[in-house]
């Protein structure tokens, strides 16, 4: 993990992109600002508790999920987990605000893990976990009441901004009428 690391990278700390500020031969050291605290887990976090570590994805490098920036955007709770044949389906609930932005067979990161959208339905959704993803990850720990650092996808949040209308049409609309898509005919 540490192999390559300077002061100043960012790290992935359970889905939280923190920056290193202090490196040891075995270690590192971030500083996490009151936003960080109170949307995550980290502040809930104990001395020895199991982490999930991700070094930023270099220019060129292979991306093994979707895009995960590392800014989480609220804790959701586990409510159950169970067994389906090789894997294990964990049914997490967000706030409902963070709902519209979970669809089935979308992209969505718990604590860092990019994971794909089994169902989503009101305010909770599910994940499907493999063995390998379950031992090396976190979510191997996971039970009913886990509370787990959510990350929607951000193309979604970026098309919702685009689409609202605020004091006249939203961006995207604008473009598309300026490109021809749509039209303003009949409103």
């Amino acid at each position: 993990m540490l192999e390559g690391t300077q002061i100043g990278d960012s790290i992935s700390v359970s889905g939280a992109c923190l920056t290193v500020i202090e490196i040891g031969s075995s270690s590192f050291t971030v500083e996490v600002m009151p936003e960080t605290l109170r949307t995550t887990t980290l502040g809930e976090m104990s001395v020895g508790a199991p982490l999930n570590l991700e070094r930023a994805l270099g220019a060129g490098g292979r991306l093994g999920g979707h895009m995960v920036n590392g800014h989480v955007d609220w804790v959701g709770q586990v409510v159950s987990v169970r067994r389906e044949e090789n894997a294990v389906l964990i049914d997490i609930r967000v706030p409902f605000e963070l709902a519209r932005y979970i669809v089935p067979k979308g992209s969505i990161a718990v604590d860092g893990i990019s994971l794909t959208v089994v169902s989503a339905a009101g305010d909770a959704f599910s994940v499907s976990a493999i063995p390998h993803t379950l031992e090396e990850t976190t979510l191997g720990y996971a039970s009913a009441g886990t509370r787990v650092n959510i990350e929607v996808d951000i193309i979604a949040k970026y098309v919702e901004a685009m689409l609202k209308e605020g004091t006249g049409k939203g961006r995207l609309e604008e473009a598309l009428e300026r490109e021809g898509f749509i039209s303003d005919e009949g409103s």
